[in-house]
């Protein structure tokens, strides 16, 4: 991601008009049939904007809307680091705690040079734990983290030797973040689900989002289309769920994003404040990363991202602090596009579009 020319000031910032945007969905899913539906949403001091285009399902004249319900994916680990600097503010924890303290005594965690993988590590991707353990061999590959057990969690743990010092390469970890919603959790004296639950969701009033869904959610759930737009199976993700399990709404995620830029109150405040503090360099381009969020710079400004995809799902939430800004995007099918470039260009219309503009009024 590159931001451009995002300096003017909040009192002048604009997103495009609902009718503009709605036509970037319509094109997006009607003529280069990347997606079925999709969804995103605005918000900013004067208050949240919501644009829908599309349908549940490619049989289904079902529109999907504001309150329908897309897998977020990574962007799950937003939470799982929001529950990290949260315990840290209540002295449940410290950054620099070592996993092993928060793990079974039996359990052996990888060591090097010296040093300990420590929660900080981890929430930052600089651990030295690869993408996924090399003990992941999914019975079924379109719900491939289904059985991911906590003992072949374990078992990974005990028996990898790390290939590079801690703290030493940033590297994306799917693996890692698990890990971090498991020993945070393992903390709490919880799981993942209850905990996310009492300590974000409920206090926020997110009652659309979780991960086991009510009967009357679960009906509002959009499906999932993979990149040949055919209807593709939901995930689990029991042992790492922390990593991406979490599903939700337009609605929701927006107000997620009002709390974090202190349009909404929250004792959570502080939190979320040590959440942008930057705190280790990616090695890709002006990318820092904070806890969970990728920090974007240019110049003075930041760009506060995270995006997510599963089989058949992708998402986007985003934030420019000092325009007080924020976008997300959902959409019911995962393909190389995504939605990325869509949430982009809402921050800034120079940002170009992945598909060029084809429509004809």
């Amino acid at each position: 991601m590159t931001i451009v020319d995002l300096a003017r000031s909040s009192s002048s910032f604009s997103f495009p008009a609902d009718s503009e945007i709605r036509r970037i969905l319509a094109e997006r899913i009607e003529i280069h049939k990347q997606s079925v539906g999709i969804v995103v949403g605005m918000v900013g001091i004067e208050g949240r904007r919501i644009v829908a285009h599309g349908h549940f399902d490619t049989d289904n004249c079902r529109s999907v809307s504001a309150d329908t319900v897309f897998e977020i994916g990574s962007v799950t680990k937003i939470f799982t680091a929001l529950l990290l600097a949260d315990m840290v503010q209540r002295a449940e924890v410290k950054l620099n705690d070592p996993i092993a303290q928060y793990l079974p005594r039996e359990i052996i965690v990888p060591e090097r040079s010296g040093n300990v993988i420590t929660l900080v590590d981890l929430a930052t991707h600089m651990s030295g734990l690869p993408y996924m353990p090399d003990n992941f061999a999914p019975a079924n590959p379109d719900n491939p983290y289904a059985d991911y057990s906590v003992e072949h969690l374990y078992d990974f743990l005990s028996g990898y030797r790390l290939t590079r010092d801690i703290g030493s390469q940033w590297e994306y970890s799917n693996l890692g973040y698990g890990l971090l919603g498991h020993v945070l959790a393992w903390r709490a004296g919880t799981d993942y689900e209850t905990l996310v639950r009492e300590r974000i969701l409920m206090p926020f009033g997110m009652k659309d989002t979780g991960i086991t869904l009510s009967f009357e959610i679960n009906a509002r759930l959009a499906t999932g289309h993979n990149s040949v737009l055919a209807a593709y199976p939901n995930w689990d993700l029991p042992t790492l769920a922390g990593a991406g399990a979490l599903r939700s709404t337009a609605n929701d995620l927006l107000t997620f994003l009002e709390t974090a830029l202190g349009i909404k109150e929250t004792p959570l405040a502080s939190a979320f404040t040590a959440m942008l503090t930057s705190r280790r360099p990616t090695g890709i381009g002006d990318n820092e990363m904070g806890l969970g969020w990728g920090i974007m710079k240019n110049g003075g400004n930041e760009l506060i991202w995270h995006n997510g995809g599963t089989g058949g799902y992708c998402s986007f939430i985003g934030f420019l602090p000092k325009m007080n800004v924020g976008v997300v995007a959902l959409s019911n099918a995962c393909t190389d596009v995504g939605v990325d470039d869509i949430a982009q260009h809402l921050f800034n219309p120079e940002m170009p579009l992945a598909f060029p503009s084809t429509w004809i009024s």
